[in-house]
């Protein structure tokens, strides 16, 4: 179904695969432009507007990612959720495309994803050593985050592809918040193309704040 309910044919869903494709590589571009030195500031602020935002509550549950390549790096929030004593969640991918989540214990549990012949897998993020526990595990969180090429104002993201997020979000708690991060410039009046199993989100943080698409 589209946003006003009326049923997608398949020609339509391939077209807007398509789109997303499109999209994704525009967003790759534009990423790539940023340099080192504001990829770790963009870090920095991420952090520093979560925590203006209160968006965490100490001690709870929070469904996190391992940021990789030209997206804004995760490790300073991550040590924010830390510093506040939260029990953080974070994808295990297994084989595949397998849905399964890790606790993270800290930063340095992280390990490089790697190859058949031992070279490291720079299309995965890094993963904990911990056991991954499955699907199911995403109910506990009150709080769960993405990443995102683009977020409409109907909260439809851009992700990386593949759909894993979206078969995650099924899992999620009814009450739990669904926060995308993405650059400052991908949030977006133009409306994301989408499917119908895309799952939309409750709010965008980027470096430059936290905005609700979805209340």
């Amino acid at each position: 179904m589209d946003t006003q309910g009326k049923a997608i044919k398949p020609e339509d869903a391939e077209s807007q695969r398509a789109l997303k494709q499109q999209w994704r590589r525009t967003a790759l571009a534009r990423r790539k432009r940023t340099s080192i030195e504001q990829r770790r500031e963009a870090g920095r602020l991420l952090a520093m507007r979560a925590r203006e935002a209160a968006l965490v509550r100490p001690g709870s549950t929070v469904a996190a990612f391992v940021s990789m390549g030209s997206e804004v790096p995760m490790t300073p929030l991550l040590e924010t959720l830390f510093d506040m004593d939260c029990r953080v969640l974070v994808p295990r991918l297994g084989a595949g495309m397998d849905i399964g989540w890790s606790e993270l214990d800290g930063i340095d549990g992280l390990r490089e994803q790697r190859n058949a012949d031992g070279s490291v897998n720079t299309h995965r993020p890094q993963e904990p050593d911990n056991a991954a526990d499955g699907p199911e595990a995403l109910a506990e969180a009150e709080l769960v985050i993405v990443p995102a090429f683009a977020v409409d104002e109907h909260g439809f993201r851009l992700g990386r592809g593949g759909g894993w997020y979206d078969r995650a979000l099924t899992h999620r708690n009814a009450t739990a918040r669904v926060i995308a991060v993405c650059w400052p410039w991908e949030p977006t009046d133009t409306t994301v193309p989408h499917e119908p199993h895309d799952i939309p989100v409750d709010g965008t943080l980027t470096p430059d704040g936290y905005h609700i698409v979805r209340g």
